[in-house]
This record gives structure tokens, C-alpha cells and sequence, in this order.
């Protein structure tokens, strides 16, 4: 399967197949041939064709280096091309979820109480963590919160997630229109510019 371009470290990963695709690019499910442990590889597309692009990707590396939680997707490795000049692609090693909420509720599966406790509780205690590191993560939704067979939840894509200064008087300019519509919290929709206030 023709998935790699030209990465030296790419012979380290087997690809199994392709699990998603979007306008960032491909997502794969491989296996760390090293450790034999399965992960998923995010391939993003020319990622300095527009700045916009390159902007995000990078803001969402940086901030799952740092934020580091049981209920936050980790990052494994980051594919570095062989040279500066043929840096176009961009390979992310995450760690393998199996689905994720969106496919949950489209599957209908009998969910109990129980489970809907526990994923609330695995969700809450992840927003508390990002929240107290004055992070916003502004696109959560469904199709962003993975999880496992065995009910383990954990938190992705941080590419519109933006860090905040712990200063309460001042208030912060942001676009709402990013987040995706149905799941835009009350306070964000009616107008192009949101102002949040940094709680204590």
C-alpha cells in the first residue's frame, strides 16, 4: 500500500490499512514493527500549502507533547523527512483507538447508565486536566472522543485548540465559527467573534 513518501524512518511502520480521510489527509492503522504494537499514522497533505494548514498541525503537535493525561490521545513519534527541501508530507504517530462516540451512537448499541457514567466521567476528568493548563480545545464533539471495547475514552485532534494566558482581566478574541455548529457551546454562537474570560 502506497502510504509513505520518501521517509527514511517510514520502514519502521507496516501499513495494515486506512481507517480515515478528511481534508487534513489519510489516517492508517499500522504496526511498529520495533515494538509490534498497532498505532495509527496521520498523513497531512502538503501541509505548507497554505499557512493555515501548517498553523494548525503544528499548534496540535505542540500541545500533545505537552499535555499528557490517561484520557488524551498520545503522541508517539513524528516521521521527519530525510531532507529540509523534500518536507511537503507530514507522518503523526498516535497511539491505535478502535472507534470512536460518533460511530457509538450512529451503531445504536444497547449502552447502560453505567457506561454513559463512565464516559462522561473519563471525559470531564480529561476537560478539567486541558482546562486547568489554560487550554481550550474548541471543536469537541463526538467524532473527536475515541474509545476502546473495554470503555477507555481518551480525547483528539487539538489542531483548533488554542493556550491562554492566566490573566482574567483581559479578555480574549477568538473566531467561534470554527467549531463545528451542532456541538458550538450557547455562548459562542450569534456572532463571528467570541470574548472569553479566563475563569479563576
Amino acid at each position: 500500500m502506497e502510504f509513505f513518501t520518501e521517509y527514511g524512518e517510514a520502514s519502521q511502520y507496516q501499513i495494515e490499512e486506512i481507517i480515515g480521510k478528511g481534508s487534513f489527509g489519510v489516517v492508517a492503522a499500522a504496526v511498529d514493527t520495533q515494538t509490534g504494537e498497532r498505532v495509527a499514522i496521520k498523513k497531512i497533505h502538503d501541509m505548507f500549502e497554505h499557512a493555515s494548514n501548517g498553523t494548525r498541525i503544528l499548534r496540535e503537535i505542540k500541545l500533545l507533547r505537552l499535555l499528557r493525561h490517561p484520557n488524551i490521545v498520545e503522541t508517539k513519534h513524528i516521521l521527519l523527512p530525510p531532507a529540509r527541501r523534500e518536507f511537503r508530507d507530514i507522518y503523526v504517530v498516535f497511539e491505535l483507538m478502535e472507534s470512536d462516540l460518533q460511530k457509538v451512537i450512529q451503531a445504536n448499541e444497547n449502552l447502560t447508565a453505567g457506561h454513559h457514567r463512565f464516559f462522561l466521567y473519563q471525559l470531564l476528568h480529561a476537560l478539567k486536566y486541558i482546562h486547568a493548563a489554560n487550554v481550550f480545545h474548541r471543536d469537541l464533539k463526538p467524532s473527536n472522543i475515541l474509545v476502546n471495547s473495554n470503555c477507555k475514552l481518551k480525547i483528539c485532534d487539538f489542531g483548533l485548540a488554542r493556550a491562554s494566558r492566566d490573566d482574567p482581566p483581559l479578555a480574549i478574541f477568538w473566531t467561534d465559527y470554527v467549531a463545528t455548529r451542532w456541538y458550538r457551546a450557547p455562548e459562542l454562537c450569534g456572532s463571528f467573534f467570541s470574548k472569553v474570560h479566563p475563569c479563576n
